[in-house]
Order: structure tokens, then sequence, then C-alpha cells
């Protein structure tokens, strides 16, 4: 039985699939995984989505259809000792559900500890993480695990949740409740439905003090959920996929040289909290990866960016951050040297180990210099213009050109003066 000290968001935690909100897609009539827990024989699975959304809930009420045991491990607390328990009593229960939280927050070899139980059929694992799994757990687990993908609540799921709670909370069930405004609960819950519910529970509990007496009337307006919630908090999990959707946003605004874009984006990590030395990590990864030669100060400033943002923290780091993202969107864009070093990488694992030319090759010992190690090597400082001509790429790779400078200005320069140098070999 519950405690009804409980938060709100745990005592109106689902029991059965028709009563859980959202994610129709998985649970909802005919959808497969409603299918195959109803036929009784549920596989390895990862459920992926943000925070609030159910994961934990689809899991327990699984094993609860299923009337199975089912352990619940935190990876954050439980490492491979835990998990080996856990796997040693599944030996003597058919059906053991394992049911792993924040499953990418395990190492590869806690991860890899799963492996045999789970090829096996000793357990049944049901991971939830908000991380891409594709990223956070590795190949060999996620090939024995069917992914499922849950998604935010949406308002009218969150709609549903709040009627369900007013209709049969022990707690609220006394008194009348006016739902006149709720635009200001969705927007901070944010497809969370547990924010949802703890924050109407707040909401509730601050009207109710307001209360005088047999008065059991409680009204919910945008005015009273802001006042309550104080301010509103931009919607951004460090830990979730959605740290990743925004550093993409962000990203994908300066490379499109537009700052308006990249200032906005930037500023949804920052008040979310975001490290500062991510943020700026990013940037000094960008600077050599989309603007390159095309613009060789932005390599510098997002340097110095970093350096800068490293010694101040916030608030200040925010202008020193948003200086260099303006820079960095307004730049002329390459990514000529990203794409060079790509296909030299791509040559170098198709073709192998080429043998380097006998005359690029150094000559410390006696023995090499009678193998003709050195040999026929001509100093480019001897040359007109501190340049002789002569071949720098394995034989079999004469001739061919990696590095293709960008439409701008200064690499057309650049251009310009290679092919001066290699006339027409490298189609400069």
């Amino acid at each position: 039985m519950l405690n009804p000290t409980s938060p709100l968001a745990e005592r109106m935690r689902p029991q059965t699939l028709d009563a859980l909100a959202g994610q129709e897609h998985l649970t909802g009539a005919g959808s497969v995984l409603r299918q195959i827990v109803e036929r009784g024989k549920v596989h390895s699975m990862i459920l992926w989505g943000p925070p609030g959304v159910g994961k934990t809930t689809l899991a327990q009420i699984i094993a609860q259809t299923l009337q199975v045991p089912c352990f619940q491990l935190s990876a954050i607390s439980s490492g491979v000792k835990e998990i080996r328990e856990v796997i040693e009593a599944a030996k003597n229960v058919t059906g053991t559900i394992l049911f792993i939280d924040e499953i990418h927050r395990f190492n590869k070899s806690q991860q890899d500890a799963l492996l045999g139980a789970v090829e096996k059929g000793t357990i049944t694992l049901i991971g939830a993480t908000t991380e891409n799994p594709s990223f956070e757990v590795n190949s060999a687990l996620l090939s024995r695990c069917q992914v499922y993908v849950l998604k935010p609540l949406s308002d009218k799921d969150m709609l549903q949740m709040l009627e369900q709670a007013i209709q049969t909370d022990e707690a609220l069930l006394p008194y009348s409740f006016h739902l006149q405004q709720t635009a200001a609960l969705f927007q901070l819950a944010g497809g969370d439905g547990r924010k949802l519910l703890n924050l109407f529970e707040l909401v509730f509990q601050h009207e109710q003090a307001q209360l005088q007496g047999d008065n059991k009337q409680i009204i919910i307006t945008d005015d009273t959920v802001m006042r309550v919630a104080q301010k509103k908090v931009a919607l951004y999990d460090k830990s979730g996929e959605q740290h990743y959707d925004i550093v993409s946003a962000f990203i994908k605004s300066m490379r499109g040289s537009d700052p308006n874009g990249a200032v906005y984006w930037l500023a949804r990590m920052i008040e979310g909290g975001e490290d500062v030395k991510f943020i700026a990590r990013r940037m000094l990864i960008f600077a050599s990866e989309d603007i390159g030669n095309a613009n060789p100060n932005a390599l510098l400033l997002a340097n110095a960016t970093f350096d800068a943002v490293a010694k101040i923290g916030y608030p200040e780091s925010r202008i020193i951050l948003s200086q260099c993202a303006i820079y960095l969107a307004g730049s002329p864009k390459s990514n000529a040297s990203y794409e060079a070093i790509q296909e030299a990488l791509q040559f170098v694992k198709g073709k192998g180990d080429l043998p380097v030319p006998l005359h690029l090759r150094n000559a410390p010992t006696g023995l090499m210099k009678d193998l003709q190690y050195g040999k026929d090597y001509l100093y480019s400082h001897l040359g007109s213009g501190n340049f002789i001509e002569q071949e720098y790429l394995p034989d079999s790779l004469e001739g061919h050109t990696f590095y293709r400078p960008g439409a701008n200005a200064r690499e057309q320069e650049m251009k310009k003066f290679l092919k001066d140098r290699w006339k027409n070999k490298y189609g400069y």
C-alpha cells in the first residue's frame, strides 16, 4: 500500500497498460509491445526516452502483468557484484526480469556481465535510458535487445494525468478543482509526467494553505502556477537526449551562419546549467571542422574562449561564449580540412600501410644510409621560394588530391599559392 505522504507522481504510478498515459504507439490496442506482453512472452529490451515518460512504470507493469519476479537495479549505485547476485537468483526462477535504470551509466565491463545471462534467457533484461543506446550501450548487449522509443507526453496525455489524479487520489478527492488554465503547467513540465504531477502537487499545497473555513475550491491558473514555480525553467536535461538535440541545433545554427539561432540555443544551454567548458569545447571543434582555413583566426578565438571560460565560469562566461558563437556563425565556412583527413583515413584503412618512399625516410644509422634511406631527398629551403618539386605520397598514391580548397577568399588565396608551385599536378 502506498504511503499517503509519497509524492503525487509516485501515488499515481499506473498499474496497467490501459492506465499508462501516452506511448500509445507501444501500449495501445494492437501495438507490438502490447501484443508481446499479452502473449506472456517478452524479450530483453531497452526503453529509450526522456525523463518522466513511463520507462520505469512500463517495466513494472510488464512484470506485474506476467506475474514474474522482477529485480530492480540502478546503474548509479549497483555494479557487477549486484548483477551476478541477481543472475544467480534467477537461475532457479523462470522468466525473471531484471530492470536496470539508467543503464547507460554502466561501463563496458558491467554491461558485459549481463551478456551471458541475456543470451541464455536466464534473465529478461529491461534497461531504461535517457541516452541514445547506439552511443551508450555496447553493441554486443544492444544486439540482444529490442529498442523501444518512448516519446515526451503531449498536452492531451498530461491533461489525462491531471484529471485522473483529481478523480482518484485520496489526498485530492475532498477538493473541487477548476483547471481554468493549464498552459503554464504543461510548458514547465515539458512532456515529463513526473515533473507535471509534482508541480501540480506544489500548486495544490500552496492553494490549499490559502483556503479559509469550509471552502474546498482550488482554482488552477497560469499565474498561480508561475507564482508557485517562481521562474520558468528551460527544458534542458544535461544527462538526457535533449542535451544532444540542443547541442546539435547550436552547431547547425553556427554552420548555417545564423548568429541568432546560435545565441538562442546557447542561451538554452546556459539556462540549463551546461558546463561552460563543454560549450567552449564544442566551439573549438567547430572552428576547425566547419571553418578551418577559411578563417584561421576562428580557431584562435575559440581556443582563447575555452581558456577564458575555464578561468571565469558563470555568469560572466555567458558574454565570452556569446561573442565566440556570434563570431563563428559570422565566419566564412569550409570543411575542406575535415574532408581531407576523412578521405586520407579511408585510404589508410582501405590500402593498409603503404611503404614510405625511400627519399622521405630518416637515416640515423649507417645501415639505413647503405639501404639508401633518405637518398635523393631535396631540402625545400634550397629551392627558389623555398620550394623544390618532389613526391611526398607513397608511389601508388602519386598525384592523389586529398585537400581541395574551399570556395572562400582565404582558401582561394591558398589555392593560388599551391597552383603556382604544383602547377596541375593536384588539380589546383
